[in-house]
């Protein structure tokens, strides 16, 4: 699992578990948009699986089986699947996706006199 403090009240959590290309994909973005979190597999933790599993919506668990991670939440608030998280890089909405406010780009501004 990914924790991300995004506010004082609110928390981003990508849960993982073994997909490395999926994760590093997810990592990476969150890395370099210097967004902090804490990667946590929930291979190993049976807690954090039965959460990721309990709080997906109905309509978005799959037909057959049980999700696989990663899966991404705002808090309580189901963002989506790897899939999901994909699209919206692919449209550039990636933070209203992850249920950020957008990243102001730093400009650096110089003034000639």
């Amino acid at each position: 699992m990914l924790y991300a403090p995004v506010t004082a009240n609110e928390s981003l959590y990508v849960l993982l578990s073994s997909d490395k290309k999926h994760q590093q994909d997810v990592v990476g973005f969150l890395e370099a948009n210097r967004i902090n979190f804490k990667e946590v597999d929930i291979t190993m933790m049976e807690e954090e699986r039965q959460w990721m599993y309990n709080n997906i919506p109905k309509d978005r668990q799959p037909d057959k089986g049980r999700p696989v991670p990663p899966q991404i939440f705002n808090e309580d608030q189901y963002c989506g699947d790897y899939e999901d998280f994909f699209q919206s890089k692919e449209n550039n909405t990636v933070f209203t996706f992850l249920g950020l406010k957008p990243q102001q780009p730093s400009i650096k501004v110089r003034s000639f006199v």
